[in-house]
């Protein structure tokens, strides 16, 4: 049987690369540099399979230009919102995802962000770089602990139930808003509260934890005004995407005073962070680290071979979104 020709937009880790040489026609992306309009264009002209990542914008214009010869589009994340999913179901070309491989990594990084922000540890580690630190004392860079404060999880799947998890260790009281409540079993384990209102959920919450897909109804989620329902002690952490927070509000939101911190491990201009977030002390900035362990990332390669085999086996893809 002949092998599909695979175009990968980016480079993937080596066992990744090796498994779809072996299995597929793949070209690889060896310099890693992101590919533009015109180089993606002339890659969906061709390729029967595209793997491409977040950094990618597989919009309406990149469809157009596909060939009829393309009808599975890999994505390499679980997050899709970069790609559009019904221009590519109109042309009969199928959208997939790596759901599931990515949920302890990620909820392992809102834990990191919770942690250095509460313990003010990045922002004790530059003081003692810079010379600062002259020896303890009492009244030494005090910050919040974790026991008894109340988690607002907004987005009860995977991820947020696992952060749920993590912060249940630590002595934090579960708190969550979704479109639905999880099943009772879940709550009663947690010991979770539902809101279905997030504007009432949020002036209770010490911390609250973004782990919602984005969507046009959760983009600007985290508002100006929705900002302003938060305590002024409170801090928002975010794992998910970055357009759910208007930055510019939530560097207003700072500047006044308004919150007590911020954990950003994505950003809504990403790669670019609204200036006014950078160097301050009470936000710490991550550099889209979310996935970033190998267990993850080599089990969202694991994924994007199973949906390319069973595309080429004819079978129903087992990860499909459109």
């Amino acid at each position: 049987m002949k092998k599909p020709l695979v175009i990968v937009t980016r480079r993937l880790p080596d066992q990744v690369e090796a498994r779809l040489k072996d299995q597929f026609d793949a070209r690889l992306n060896a310099a890693d540099v992101p590919m533009d309009a015109a180089t993606m264009k002339a890659a969906v002209a061709t390729a029967e399979v595209l793997v491409p990542t977040v950094t990618d914008k597989v919009g309406a214009d990149i469809i157009a230009a596909a060939g009829p010869q393309l009808k599975l589009i890999a994505n390499f994340g679980v997050g899709y919102n970069h790609i559009d999913a019904k221009a590519a179901a109109a042309r009969g070309i199928a959208v997939t995802n790596t759901p599931g491989v990515l949920t302890d990594a990620s909820a392992d990084i809102g834990m990191t962000l919770i942690l250095a922000l509460t313990r003010r540890a990045v922002e004790g580690m530059k003081l003692l770089e810079a010379g600062g630190f002259t020896g303890w004392c009492p009244t030494w860079m005090m910050g919040p602990g974790l026991r008894g404060r109340p988690l607002g999880i907004i987005g009860m799947g995977r991820i947020g139930e696992a952060m749920a998890r993590r912060s249940k260790a630590f002595g934090m009281v579960i708190h969550y808003h979704n479109r639905k409540r999880v099943a009772a079993e879940i709550e009663r384990e947690l010991e979770a509260t539902y809101w279905p209102d997030l504007d009432a959920m949020l002036p209770e919450m010490d911390i609250v934890s973004i782990n919602t897909p984005s969507t046009p109804e959760t983009r600007h989620l985290f508002s100006a005004e929705r900002l302003a329902r938060m305590k002024k002690t409170s801090y928002l952490i975010n794992t998910a995407r970055g357009d759910i927070i208007d930055e510019a509000a939530l560097a207003a939101a700072l500047e006044n005073g308004a919150l007590a911190g911020a954990g950003l491990d994505v950003y809504e201009h990403e790669p670019k962070v609204h200036p006014k977030l950078i160097g301050r002390r009470d936000v710490v900035l991550l550099p889209h680290l979310g996935s970033s362990t190998y267990e993850a990332r080599h089990g969202m390669g694991a994924k994007v071979i199973a949906n390319i085999e069973a595309f080429v086996a004819g079978t129903a893809l087992p990860d499909r979104v459109n």
